[in-house]
Parts: structure tokens; C-alpha cells; sequence
């Protein structure tokens, strides 16, 4: 079975500008992509998002552009266009270190019968990397109340994404970590391999901000109306 007919790729986007190209670049320079399905969520109101993605729709996959919103939603959204046995959620703003790490982390999800998977991190600038190693640690840690997954890069069984009923869209932030940790621990995948992030994040509210913000989300796991608010996350 070719690999479009196994897994679609979902990504949700907002005024991303020359990231949209650089993940979409990636992608089409995967090996054995070929009219893979790629749906990017898109919410931007700058025509510079926009020349990119369509400068990549025509290319070895197959890039469709739909209605985006905040994360839970943009994803939904892609998520119900999905008709393959597999769905890859990636942020906009995500980088794919080889040409091979598609087809590796759907192989790794097949071998082992497992429902979601994820990735360690690292920054494609190299900064705050100690950050995402001592989250590796928290990652191991956290299987005893549930998976704890980054929304960056989520690979689902898309059965089991569309039973959990996909992200809630009630939720501001951390929607990602609301749906991960529905799924049973030993169905879960902290995979080796390496996806790079942009550490803007980190750079525009400060580190204090970002393990502040790590931490309150997990106290308030239980809180429902904790997760309605941005928590100035988004500002």
C-alpha cells in the first residue's frame, strides 16, 4: 500500500508566512510522497501565507487549503476531511530533519499497534534544546496519569482520533495535551527520531512565562474552565 493511501497530514496555520513553505518543502521532499494528502487549516489575513501555500499546492502532494480558526479548531477541521487509516498533525512552523521521517515514524506506529506517537523536540536554531530534554524526562514521567503529547507533531490512528471525538474546541490552549492524555499509556509512542520546532515561542514570552504556563496546565488538569482562557498564550 503507497503511503498517500495510509496517512494525511493536517496542518493548522495562521500568518506563518515563510514557515508555511519551508514545512510544505519538507514534506514534498519526502521520499515515497507521492499524492500524499496534505490539508493545510488556514486562518491568515496576510497574502504572503497565502502565494506559499498555493506556490506548493501543485506539488509532488497533493496541498489543499480550507478554513482554519484557533489550533483545536483548525485541526478538527482537517481532521474531518481525513479518510486515511493514519492522520499527521504538524504545526506550521515544524521542520523535518530527513527525508525519510515520514515513512519512519508511520512504520514505527504500524510495527508497534499503537494509537498515537509523537517525537522528541529540538529548536532548528539550537536554543532552549535543555528545555525540550528535560521535557523528554517529563514526557516518560507523565505515562502514569496519561500520555502528555506536543501538538507540533501528533500521529494518530485516525479511528482513534475521530472516537476520542478530536480536540476540543473549547479549549484555548493546551488542546493537545487534553486530547493525548485520553489515550492508554501503553498505546502511546515517545518515539527517538527528531522533529525541529521554531523557539520563538520561547523567545517572545520568556522562558519563566513558557515553565510557568507547563506547569499550571498540568495542575489544572482537571479544571475544564482553566483551559477556555488564553493565559495571554496567544497575545
Amino acid at each position: 500500500m503507497e503511503l498517500k493511501d495510509l496517512l494525511t497530514v493536517v496542518i493548522p496555520c495562521k500568518n506563518e508566512g515563510v514557515r508555511i513553505k519551508e514545512i510544505l518543502l519538507d514534506l514534498n521532499s519526502q521520499y515515497y510522497i507521492k499524492g500524499l494528502n496534505v490539508i493545510v487549516s488556514d486562518s491568515s489575513d496576510d497574502t504572503i501565507t497565502h502565494l506559499h501555500i498555493d506556490s506548493q499546492s501543485k506539488d509532488i502532494c497533493d496541498v489543499k487549503r480550507i478554513e482554519g480558526g484557533l489550533p483545536s479548531v483548525a485541526r478538527n477541521n482537517g481532521g474531518k476531511l481525513v479518510k486515511t487509516p493514519y492522520v499527521l498533525f504538524l504545526d506550521a512552523d515544524m521542520r523535518l530533519p530527513s527525508k525519510t521521517f515520514i515513512s519512519s515514524v508511520l512504520n514505527e506506529i504500524m510495527d508497534k499497534d499503537a494509537e498515537l506517537l509523537t517525537c522528541k523536540f529540538k529548536t532548528t536554531d539550537g536554543e532552549f534544546n535543555y528545555v525540550y530534554r528535560v521535557f523528554d524526562y517529563i514526557q516518560k514521567l507523565h505515562r502514569i496519569t496519561g500520555p502528555f503529547a506536543l501538538g507540533g507533531m501528533m500521529l494518530f490512528k485516525t479511528d482513534v482520533y475521530n472516537s476520542l471525538g478530536g480536540f476540543n474546541e473549547e479549549d484555548v490552549i493546551a488542546e493537545d495535551y487534553n486530547l493525548s492524555r485520553k489515550v492508554p499509556s501503553n498505546k502511546f509512542i515517545l518515539s527517538n527520531k527528531i522533529v525541529l520546532t521554531d523557539s520563538r515561542r520561547f523567545k517572545n514570552k520568556g522562558l519563566w512565562y513558557m515553565l510557568k504556563l507547563m506547569i499550571m496546565t498540568y495542575l489544572n488538569r482537571n479544571n475544564r474552565e482553566f483551559y477556555k482562557k488564553s493565559h495571554s498564550y496567544w497575545s
